[in-house]
């Protein structure tokens, strides 16, 4: 490569040539190709060095979630147990890596291959490919593998045995949902909406960013987990009356939100994987680089009306105002935006996390009258909101968007309620049904035999005392549930007891 300067110096010896005209504009057209190929090259650099920055940056934003993953657990369990969720919050993460390290990415990515699985990179061999992308796409899919096992943790919390985590956990990241995301984000999955022919209804399923990949799968095999380990102990009354377990800390419950909701800014427009891309024929102010703040605005859009319709909700149905339940529904809203994030207005995307809202509030109660318990309502707020974000892409997702992001197959179909008719709409369907599928037929035997192994569930007199003491060593800090004033709150009702005295005592119950 040659270097990249242009000089008068340069040129003026071959302007002065005097031999033939000929060898003279010869000269002068391979000087002036090699400045320009010298250019090209560097400006080619400089795009896959934005790109890659770009794609690294979003996978520090997504990776910054297991922070809020674990917050939010540790706030939503008894203070006898946060020793234990945060331990398998560091378990899923690391776990998780070398899973997906060895097996999982070539599962997912591992070009080329046949419809179902990859076959290629185990171990990252040969990676950087231009197949199977640089080392930053690799780290950047591992984010998002360990999310949908911290995902499950939170279905099974404060009940499960610390080798069950280990097995599940690598499980699902390094087979389970690799295949799942090789279905529909690889070139090569018989779903997927870039395959370059053969599309899935003409359209293949459209999940940008994970709302069935990630959310569905982690919230299903937690479902599977829970049921098979059965509720907490007290969890429900003898009679059968939901008896609430709440967690000890609402702030920390905020805190994780808060994280969530930051690395969520990586988890949606991260997706896009490049920005340093133009739309149409360049030099305008539009390109990729406005769809992906269009992303982060559905994204906020369709968290912000989840949350509020939350807060109103529950002010209706509960008579009071509850935090907790408002960051839940945020979250469930993020979920749900997360498949159609990247095609739809910003006046959908509040649609979106309306319906949110309510999706997660039927799953609880449907729930509740299953007697399921689900100490972070994780199944129903990612399985069930996960599933209505699917739904959702089929019906709004936009001509125009579509096509920008999926660029290179015109007439492709888009939201059947903005005009593009039902095949968009069925392939989501069909998602939502091979997911629910495949992971039920891969996490329930799993969950099923480490029940039978009995590997599954702590013991009762280890679940009593809280697992931090029982198998950790101790409390996480000097806090205990029975110490909390708020359970004994000076209004509760007292038994008044007869005396020798000419006025009553009162005695507590």
């Amino acid at each position: 490569m040659g270097p990249l300067t242009c000089t008068a110096s340069d040129l003026a010896p071959l302007l002065l040539t005097t031999t033939t005209t000929t060898l003279n504009a010869t000269a002068i057209a391979e000087f002036l190709c090699s400045r320009f190929n010298t250019i090209s090259i560097k400006f080619n650099d400089t795009t896959h060095a934005i790109d890659n920055t770009y794609l690294l940056f979003s996978a520090y934003l997504v990776f910054a979630m297991q922070l809020g993953f674990a917050m939010l657990c540790a706030g939503s369990v008894r203070a006898k147990n946060t020793m234990n969720i945060m331990l398998t919050n560091v378990l899923d993460a690391a776990a998780g890596a070398l899973s997906y390290y060895l097996f999982g990415f070539a599962f997912a990515f591992g070009a080329p291959s046949n419809a179902f699985i990859g076959r290629h990179f185990f171990g990252l061999h040969n990676i950087p490919s231009l197949s199977g992308g640089d080392y930053s796409f690799f780290l950047y899919q591992w984010a998002f593998a360990i999310a949908a096992a911290g995902i499950t943790s939170g279905s099974i919390a404060e009940r499960t045995q610390f080798v069950a985590y280990l097995i599940y956990s690598s499980f699902l990241t390094g087979f389970v949902y690799p295949v799942v995301s090789h279905w529909f984000w690889s070139a090569d999955g018989w779903a997927s909406p870039i395959r370059p022919n053969n599309l899935l209804f003409g359209s293949g399923s459209i999940d940008f960013a994970g709302s069935g990949v990630v959310h569905m799968v982690g919230g299903i095999a937690g479902l599977w987990g829970a049921v098979i380990e059965g509720p907490r102990i007290g969890r429900f009354d003898r009679t059968g009356r939901s008896v609430a377990l709440r967690g000890h800390s609402a702030s920390l419950v905020v805190l994780g939100t808060f994280l969530l909701w930051f690395g969520w800014y990586g988890f949606n427009p991260g997706s896009f994987l490049t920005i340093l891309k133009s739309y149409g024929e360049g030099g305008t102010y539009y390109g990729q680089w406005s769809a992906i703040g269009r992303t982060a605005v559905t994204t906020t859009l369709a968290g912000c009306t989840a949350a509020l319709t939350t807060l109103f909700s529950k002010r209706l149905l509960a008579g009071h105002w509850n935090v907790l339940d408002v960051c839940n529904g945020l979250l469930g809203g993020f979920a749900a935006i997360t498949s159609g994030c990247s095609v739809v207005e910003p006046w959908a995307a509040i649609v979106c996390g309306f319906v949110a809202a309510w999706v997660l509030i039927g799953c609880n109660k449907v729930a509740e009258k299953l007697k399921y318990d689900d100490p972070l309502e994780a199944a129903q707020l990612h399985g069930g909101c996960g599933a209505w974000g699917l739904i959702f892409t089929g019906l709004f997702a936009t001509e125009a968007y579509v096509n920008e992001v999926y660029a290179g197959k015109p007439g492709r179909p888009f939201g059947l309620l903005m005009g593009g008719g039902g095949k968009l709409l069925a392939a989501q369907i069909v998602q939502v049904l091979v997911v629910l599928v495949w992971v039920s037929a891969t996490m329930g035997p799993l969950f099923y035999g480490l029940h039978k192994l009995k590997l599954l569930r702590i013991s009762r007199e280890d679940e009593t005392q809280g697992m931090d003491m029982t198998r950790h060593g101790g409390f996480a800090y000097v806090y205990h549930d029975e110490d909390d004033p708020s359970i004994k709150p000076e209004f509760m009702m007292r038994r008044v007891g007869a005396t020798d005295d000419a006025s009553p005592a009162i005695t507590t119950p």
